[in-house]
């Protein structure tokens, strides 16, 4: 039912309802939905919560993902997969654009958004994708204060702080950074770009009881792994970041091509959402149909003088 009608809305926040999630047991799973309409495939496909990248965000509006947009420009898809879903929803926060007041800027402003959750890093600007080489780490006491003033300035919101140490410090410097940041009050830890099943298990192993996301982005470091198989390595959550947008992605560049060879459209037709589908995705009927229960033409009385 559409978005409008307060009753269809969900009554807890997003951030108790991303809680809810990991505590119903199984590793839960959290595609990337780049904007509402994959949003709204994702849940119709059975998906219970979501994942908004930071490279997808960038990526969809022609910029790198190098920390270069603003609070501002994710509340504006947070906005709109939440409102699209009413899932809850784990969101790219990068560095936490700034030092600690921005970070706690950042939290309320997703939270009040619709954000369920939000993953922080400890890389420095200009930040980049955690499977490319050359990553500058922030010192772990500085991302620890980013963490404890996010913990702060949160109502319900889910904080997991991200560590992309692996790379050149290894999985003691990733763990000991990892145990940092859940004494700064972080709720769970998302170690990037590991590149092994021993990785992972090994870092799963030295940090009992604490809930762990895995990435599984494509054509990066991280071996392919099934959601069952990260979750028997010890790992809560899983992500697929940029799936959806390289999937639309591909499939625009050859319309494009296709378009300009032809001059026409015909060859695509078996590969386009149809109108019906997409009418039905985007639930047009039940939009016209509360329209319809709401406004009603009042015709004037004839005038009798």
């Amino acid at each position: 039912m559409p978005y409008l009608v307060s009753s269809d809305l969900p009554a807890e926040p997003a951030g108790l309802r991303f809680r809810t999630l990991l505590q119903q047991g199984g590793i839960v799973q959290l595609p990337g939905a780049h904007n509402g309409m994959a949003a709204l495939q994702a849940k119709a496909a059975g998906f219970h919560g979501l994942y908004l990248s930071g490279a997808a965000m960038t990526a969809s509006m022609g910029l790198p993902d190098l920390g270069m947009i603003t609070v501002d420009d994710v509340c504006f898809f947070v906005r709109q997969i939440a409102r699209a879903s009413g899932l809850p929803l784990l969101v790219d926060g990068d560095t936490g654009y700034g030092e600690a007041l921005n970070v706690m800027h950042m939290v309320r402003s997703f939270e009040d958004a619709g954000a369920g959750a939000v993953h922080i890093e400890d890389q420095l600007l200009p930040k980049k994708c955690g499977h490319l080489n050359d990553k500058k780490l922030a010192d772990a006491y500085d991302m620890a204060a980013k963490v404890a003033a996010a913990a702060k300035a949160r109502r319900h919101l889910y904080i997991i702080a991200r560590t992309d140490a692996a790379a050149s410090e290894g999985i003691d410097g990733a763990v000991a950074r990892a145990k940092l940041y859940i004494e700064a009050g972080a709720d769970a830890i998302f170690p990037e770009a590991l590149n092994t099943a021993e990785m992972f298990r090994a870092f799963a192993s030295r940090m009992p009881g604490v809930p762990l996301l895995a990435n599984m982005t494509e054509f990066g470091r991280t071996p392919f792994f099934t959601a069952s198989e990260f979750e028997e390595m010890g790992y809560r959550m899983v992500i697929w970041p940029v799936s959806s947008l390289r999937v639309a992605n591909k499939a625009q560049e050859r319309l494009y091509a296709l378009l300009k060879g032809d001059g026409s459209t015909r060859a695509m037709l078996d590969h386009m959402q149809t109108r019906a589908e997409l009418y039905d995705t985007i639930g047009l009927h039940d939009y016209e149909a509360l329209d319809a229960s709401i406004v009603k033409t009042i015709v004037p009385p004839a005038l009798t003088t």
